[in-house]
């Protein structure tokens, strides 16, 4: 398989989308230290890039994407096959020989993908992981592949109880050990695990230390800080949908996993009404509702892809990641907040605030500028 170099979609990015962002997702992914990160998103070192497409696969907003390994095509293949075989590129003549696909890294093939086909009861067989120990993708690309099958796992055991999980077929990894490829906890990839799950869930000890209720006196973000962008839905994403239905209507619940763009939101007493999280979003799962005496902060569980970028920008610190939630599809938007809306004395404007307030903030604006002017 001919892989081109990444190419970066900065709109999707959410270090572009918010400019202090610390997403760090695809340096801890590649093993080859080729990425750079900025305020702008990020760039592909050329002469280091080694083609593996694992930083493809750990963006769950696919800002980074591969003209050369495209998964949808490989699904397409695979569901007219009794068997599928998926062989990586750099293990040698021998293993990639009769593969039905041939991928850069076992690594590059996410849990999504491999869950799809479990679920389809196609039998999937993986081939090559015996050499990661010799591959320069080596331990990022094993612990990569370990992540997705832990994450496969997860979706299986969602799927309901024995007798459902039974009609799930999981891949089997072709190496010269019996057991499957594990994450070495003590790594540099561990390490960045536990600072990401850290920072959806514990928002950092220091902040548990402080005051449980939030204040309205946070600073608002500035608004140069966030980027506009279309919005755009990850093809995993949509095939995660098919994966997570359930033919007898309960819950597929599932817990937040680094390898699965899932995710859902719970806000806490003290939002500021700031829209930050709306405008922020890079697929639009945070949407706001308005009528002319209503606003309603929404969120569609379909479009979220777990970037954790909303919790980022939030700087009250009130939305939260549940640790375990339902990853069905095609559930109704949840209301986070609602609140009713106010009329300026000054202009008449509608305008929504999380305190009453006589005047909207235009005005308010206004007043201060005049202030600061004149005295």
């Amino acid at each position: 398989m001919s892989i081109a170099y990444p190419e970066f979609r900065a709109s999707r990015c959410t270090r572009y989308r918010f400019r202090y962002s610390e997403c760090r997702r695809c340096t801890a992914a590649c093993p080859h230290e080729a990425i750079i990160l900025s305020d702008e998103g990020v760039t592909i070192d050329s002469v280091r890039c080694q083609n593996c497409a694992l930083c493809v696969t750990a963006c769950p907003t696919d800002a980074l994407a591969s003209g050369g390994f495209k998964p949808m095509d490989m699904l397409r293949q695979a569901i007219r096959q009794d068997r599928f075989t998926i062989a990586c590129a750099p293990s040698g003549a021998v293993a990639v020989a009769d593969a039905d696909a041939v991928v850069p890294c076992l690594g590059a093939v996410d849990a999504g993908s491999l869950a799809y086909l479990a679920k389809r009861r196609i039998p999937v067989t993986m081939r090559g992981a015996s050499h990661c120990g010799e591959c320069a993708h080596g331990a990022r690309g094993a612990a990569q592949l370990a992540l997705n099958l832990e994450a496969c796992e997860v979706l299986t055991k969602a799927a309901g109880t024995a007798d459902a999980r039974a009609d799930w077929v999981a891949p089997e990894v072709e190496s010269g050990n019996t057991s499957p490829p594990t994450i070495e906890r003590g790594s540099s990839f561990a390490a960045s695990r536990r600072q990401w799950f850290r920072r959806l869930v514990g928002r950092g000890a220091d902040e548990l230390a402080q005051a449980t209720e939030p204040t309205s006196s946070s600073l608002p973000t500035p608004d140069k800080a966030i980027r506009p962008g279309a919005y755009a839905l990850p093809e995993r994403r949509e095939l995660l949908q098919i994966v997570c239905e359930r033919r007898d209507d309960q819950p597929f619940s599932v817990p937040l996993h680094e390898a699965l763009p899932l995710m859902a939101l719970s806000l806490q007493p003290g939002c500021t009404t700031c829209e930050a999280c709306f405008r922020v979003c890079p697929t639009g799962a945070i949407e706001i509702e308005e009528s002319p005496a209503d606003w309603q902060l929404k969120f569609d569980t379909d479009r979220c892809v777990g970037c954790a970028v909303c919790l980022e920008v939030c700087q009250p610190r009130v939305l939260d990641a549940d640790v375990n939630f339902d990853a069905r599809p095609e559930q109704p938007a949840r209301v986070l907040l609602a609140r009713s809306k106010q009329r300026c004395s000054r202009c008449d404007r509608h305008f929504v605030s999380h305190t009453t307030r006589e005047t909207c903030p235009i005005c308010r604006d206004d007043e201060d500028a005049f202030t600061a002017i004149f005295g």
